[in-house]
């Protein structure tokens, strides 16, 4: 059986994104009046980073950030050994804080798998 690399995502983007993440939700807080409530569930997704992974043994493996860890996605047969997979993290957040991480594969444009960790947004 072969072993896969597992690419990872950059942890600065990670952290800018969780940093303007949170200052939505502390904008929105200190914009209500006094004593209102918020109308929303406070979820929101961020977008993090993009990063380009190789199709091996028809799965794609990739480090996730917030404990998640290291995932291995099987690909449909038709994308081919080798192709360059574009694999997308979003970060789901509530009022701010993280809980959870959506993936998502596509090649040459086109979806292929999408996947949450966590809380959804």
């Amino acid at each position: 059986m072969a072993t896969h690399e597992h690419a990872s995502f950059d942890s600065e983007i990670i952290k800018q994104s969780l940093a303007a993440a949170k200052a939505h939700s502390d904008e929105l807080h200190a914009s209500l009046a006094p004593g209102a409530m918020e109308l929303t569930d406070g979820a929101m997704m961020i977008g993090a980073q993009c990063i380009s992974v190789t199709v091996k043994n028809h799965k794609v493996c990739i480090n996730l950030p917030l404990g998640i860890g290291s995932k291995c996605f099987t690909v449909p047969a038709w994308v081919p050994e080798g192709t360059a997979v574009q694999a997308c993290l979003d970060i789901c957040t509530k009022w701010g804080i993280p809980c959870g991480v959506q993936v998502t594969l596509s090649v040459a444009g086109k979806l292929i798998l999408k996947k949450g960790f966590g809380c959804s947004c």
